[in-house]
This record gives structure tokens, C-alpha cells and sequence, in this order.
């Protein structure tokens, strides 16, 4: 299938894409001819994020988006930031609180909505959108450009033979390919490593994103309320922190983010986010309350400094695809919106000089001259700082933002990967977690279960390993067998073989597409790849 433009994702960046291009071909009077792919089962099904929007590239990408129906329903009327101990939290004063962590005009939402009515204003405009279609290959032309994208064969079982659902996958070729996956993309990765994107840049910086959405009592719900929290229950060396937004419809998003730097093979991500709603503070929120849907993604927090080169020959990564959320302000959906306007915008004055095929030039360009660069530039020194430990790090991105307004002369770098920062399991006494009482605190397969998630259990396992015996011989024998605690879906378990050996069994059908184990594995052995499209969770207003 040919197309000019051809979206891989659909989410916020690949839809603003597809929506800006039909947009300007509307206003010029020409045909221009645009497809997306997403994977998931729906457009929305695989998007999660905490979510407080920033509606100012919204508004860019379509004015009149609330005479349009546009799920941003809940202004924003307060903004706290707890510091918490085990027992008592510490609410930050006004004068203390940085520009970035400010929400007035901002609002509470669900990202999954915005993006299913995104999709909606996307094929009235004539986007053609191919739901439950994973795209699994970058084709490539003789000169070395991408060419399109080729679909994964579908109805295929465990050993790679068809079966009576077998259905071939399909090659879409397009002058120019946008790369829109989120963060950790699978094909971005391969373009990153083939046109050395990654050049002079600093390592990418990772975060897991943990999320619960509840329905709460009512005389508790307070619509609009934004808290953040800091401190227990995370040792302070280690990066991290909660967001927890009252939306409508008594309903409240709850979560918790850890960098994926951190150093104790024995720390659960997912435990500790169930061990934060204990506290005093957060637990009343919840009490009486019911959990509906439980989610996990990694976020891409690395900010300027990893910011990989945007163009290649044929296409251009977008979004969190290339690393474009701004972490101080905790919000990426506004960046993902602007970035995809941006690359719309240089292909399709590319189109119309009748070229195909080349670099998008005037996209990275246009990106340097727009208010997105002047935000995440004040903002690049933020994470680097929390990710030096809580005192330290506060104090400094009090100095950085406070005082200095994110004009600080230096810029701070870092030249390791998450996946570099495990130590040894015998630096560590191992984390006894509290049992889950399942009215506050759950178990990882009951929130499975919530997600939704799904897979055909008989098609290729799409969690690959490199090497089958690193798993026990490096993993297990020197950090414990992390992957079993990073991993927020109960994926990777070891168990013994018949004959006493320990064996690593991957469990593929109750993966959520979080990536963490592509990002945090200490020897890079697992490589997430493309499932059959379709699979994965499917999240119901998260």
C-alpha cells in the first residue's frame, strides 16, 4: 500500500501528525494521503499516562477542541506537594514551589479519552487508521532511506508456523515515515542504532510509570485537586516519586514513578507503589473507594541532553519516541502534540517541492525556534539533580528553578545507562513488602487482570532473550533475579526444572507493554519486540 506519509503509532504524536497534515492539504487544496498504525486493539487502548494536560498545543492543533467535545472536563484548582515520612506528611510552602509544578490552566485527564477523540477528528479530516496492526519492520530502499514499514504476520503460532488464522502481514510504503511508538520504541531503537542518532548525545534516561484508576467516595472526591508527593516510601537515594489527580465522575488517577536508575536489585517498583497508598495522608483517599484499572509504561525523562538527532533519510521520530517529555512539569501529552505538528509541517512543505525520501531538515529547526525548546531547556538540568538523592536534589532544583530560572550557565550530563546502575545482590539485604490485603493493596495478577491486557498465548514469545543462559548465570547468581521485581506484570518468575536447576520462565501473555525489561536488564540480553497486533492491554480511561 503506498501512502505519502505513513504514522507508526497512535497515539498524541502520531495522531497531531496525521491531523495537521490532512489539515494544511484542506487549507491548500490538495490531495495528501496519510495512514497510521497502532497496535493496540483500538486507538487508546495502549495509552497511559498520569494525566495533567497542558492544553496550549492542543489549542495549536485545533482551536475550537471544547466546541468539538474534547474530554478536558476537569480544570485543575489545586496543586499540593507533600514530602513524606513514614508516618506524617509536610506540605511545601507556595514560595517554595517552582514554576514547573504549577497546573493553573491546566487540566485533569484521561490521556486514553483524549487520544480515542483525537482519532475521531483524525479520520473525519480522512486519516486512514489501522487499529490492531503492529508494525514489526522498517523496509529500507537501495540507498540506505526508509522506505515504509511492513506489518507483522498475524495467526502465526509458538514455532513460527501458520495456522488457520494466519493472515500476511502487509508492506506500507510512504514517501516519508513518521516513527511515533512512545518511549522505548522497538523500531526506533533499530533506527537510533542504524543512522547513529544517538551521536554526542547523553544515554537515555528512563523512569517505570505505575497507575491505578479509582472511583472514591464522594464526600472525598475533590475534582480538579493535583498532589504530588516525595520522600517515603523510597530511600533517599533513590529517585522517585507520586502523582495522585481527582478527575469527574468521583473517579481518581493514582501513581507512582521510579527512575529507572536505581541501584538495589532487591527494590519492586510495583511494591513500593502499593506500600505508598499505606501511608496516612494517601490511604484515606482511598478507603471505601474501588480500583477499576491498573497500568505500567516507562516514561523517557532524559530531556535535552539525550535528545537524539530527530531526522533520518525518510522519516523523523516524534514524541516519546525520541524523548521529548519534560519531567520537572511531570507532562510529555503537550510535547507529543507539538513535535508531531512540527514534523507535519517539513513533510508536508517537503511534499509539495515534490521530494521523497530525504532528511525533514526544517523539522529539528523548527523544533530549536519554538517555545517546546525554551521550555525543556529550562528544564534540562531538573532531573539530573532529584536523580543525585532526595536533599541534595530538592535543594538544587530549588536553586535551578527557583533562583536561577532554569538559566544556569552549565548544563549537567551523565554518560551511563539505567541498565549500568544494578550493584551486586550481595550489597543488599533483600525488601520484605507487606502481604497485599486486596481492598487497598493488590497482587501483580490481580491488576493484570484489570488491564485487560491479552495476548493469542500460542504466537512467538515477543520477550527475547540473546542468550538463554544469562538469565541464571549472570542475573540470578549476581543481583537476585531482578527481573522478577522490576517487571510490574509478574512476566519473568524462576522456578526449578525437573531435574533442580533454576530456570527462567517468561510469562509473554501478561505482558503490558510497560519496556522496562528492555530498559533495566543489566546485560541488555532481553529485547522487546512487536507482538501480534491486537495484544497487550487494552485500558479503559487511563
Amino acid at each position: 500500500m503506498e501512502y505519502d506519509v505513513v504514522v507508526v503509532g497512535g497515539g498524541p504524536a502520531g495522531l497531531s501528525a496525521a491531523i495537521r497534515l490532512k489539515q494544511m492539504a484542506a487549507e491548500k487544496g490538495q490531495e495528501v494521503s496519510v495512514c497510521v498504525l497502532e497496535k493496540g486493539g483500538e486507538i487508546g487502548a495502549h495509552i497511559l499516562s498520569g494525566a495533567v494536560m497542558d492544553p496550549r498545543a492542543l489549542t495549536e492543533l485545533i482551536p475550537n477542541w471544547k466546541e468539538l467535545g474534547a474530554p478536558l472536563n476537569t480544570a485543575v484548582t489545586e496543586d499540593r506537594i507533600l514530602f513524606l515520612t513514614e508516618n506524617k506528611a509536610y506540605q511545601a510552602p507556595g514560595f517554595m514551589t517552582p514554576a514547573c509544578f504549577e497546573n493553573h490552566g491546566n487540566y485533569v485527564i484521561s490521556l486514553g479519552n483524549v487520544v480515542r477523540w483525537m482519532g475521531q477528528q483524525a479520520e473525519a479530516l480522512g486519516v486512514e487508521i489501522f487499529p490492531g496492526f503492529a508494525a514489526a519492520e522498517i523496509l529500507y530502499n537501495e540507498n540506505g532511506s526508509v522506505k515504509g514499514v511492513a506489518t507483522g504476520n498475524m495467526g502465526v503460532d509458538r514455532h513460527g508456523k501458520p495456522t488457520s488464522a494466519f493472515q500476511l502481514g502487509m508492506e506500507l510504503h510512504a514517501k516519508y515515515t513518521l516513527f511515533a511508538e512512545g518511549s522505548r520504541g522497538h523500531l526506533g531503537k533499530q533506527l537510533m542504532v542504524k543512522y547513529d542518532l544517538n551521536k554526542g548525545k547523553d544515554p537515555q534516561s528512563y523512569s517505570i510509570g505505575i497507575k491505578e484508576l479509582w472511583e472514591i467516595d464522594p464526600a472525598k472526591h475533590k475534582p480538579g485537586l493535583v498532589i504530588h508527593t516525595t520522600g517515603w516510601p523510597l530511600k533517599s537515594d533513590t529517585y522517585g516519586g507520586s502523582f495522585l489527580y481527582h478527575m469527574e465522575n468521583n473517579q481518581v488517577m493514582v501513581g507512582y514513578v521510579i527512575g529507572l536508575s536505581y541501584e538495589n536489585p532487591y527494590l519492586s517498583p510495583y511494591e513500593e507503589f502499593q506500600r505508598y497508598k499505606t501511608h496516612p495522608e494517601i490511604r484515606t483517599f482511598f478507603e471505601g473507594g474501588k480500583r477499576i484499572s491498573y497500568g505500567a509504561r516507562a516514561i523517557t525523562a532524559g530531556g535535552l541532553q539525550a535528545l537524539p538527532k530527530l531526522v533520518f533519510p525518510g522519516g523523523a521520530l516524534i514524541g516519546c519516541e525520541a524523548g521529548f517529555l519534560n519531567m520537572s512539569r511531570i507532562k510529555g501529552s503537550h510535547a507529543a502534540i507539538k513535535t508531531g505538528m512540527l514534523a507535519a509541517e517539513s513533510a508536508f512543505a517537503a511534499l509539495g517541492e515534490q521530494r521523497q525520501h530525504d532528511e525533514l531538515s526544517t523539522f529539528p529547526t523548527a523544533f530549536e525556534q519554538s517555545w517546546l525548546h525554551e521550555e525543556l531547556h529550562v528544564a534540562r538540568n531538573v532531573k539530573p539533580w532529584l536523580s543525585k538523592g532526595l536533599y541534595l536534589g530538592s535543594i538544587m532544583t530549588g536553586i535551578d528553578q527557583l533562583i536561577l530560572r532554569g538559566k544556569a550557565p552549565w548544563t549537567l550530563h551523565r554518560d551511563y545507562g539505567d541498565h549500568e546502575c544494578l550493584k551486586p545482590a550481595a550489597n543488599y539485604a533483600p525488601i520484605a513488602y507487606p502481604k497485599p490485603d486486596g481492598k487497598l493493596t493488590f497482587d501483580r495478577l490481580s491488576s493484570v487482570f484489570i488491564s485487560n491486557t491479552n495476548h493469542a498465548e500460542d504466537q512467538p514469545i515477543h520477550l527475547t532473550l540473546k542468550n538463554d543462559s544469562i538469565p541464571v548465570s549472570v542475573n540470578l547468581a549476581q543481583y537476585a533475579g531482578p527481573e522478577s521485581r522490576y517487571c510490574p506484570a509478574g512476566v519473568y518468575e524462576y522456578v526449578k526444572t525437573d531435574e533442580g536447576k533454576d530456570r527462567l520462565q517468561i510469562n509473554a501473555q501478561n505482558c503490558v507493554h510497560c519496556k522496562t525489561c528492555d530498559i533495566k536488564d543489566p546485560t541488555q540480553n532481553i529485547v522487546w519486540v512487536t507482538p501480534e497486533g491486537g495484544g497487550g492491554p487494552n485500558y479503559p480511561g487511563m
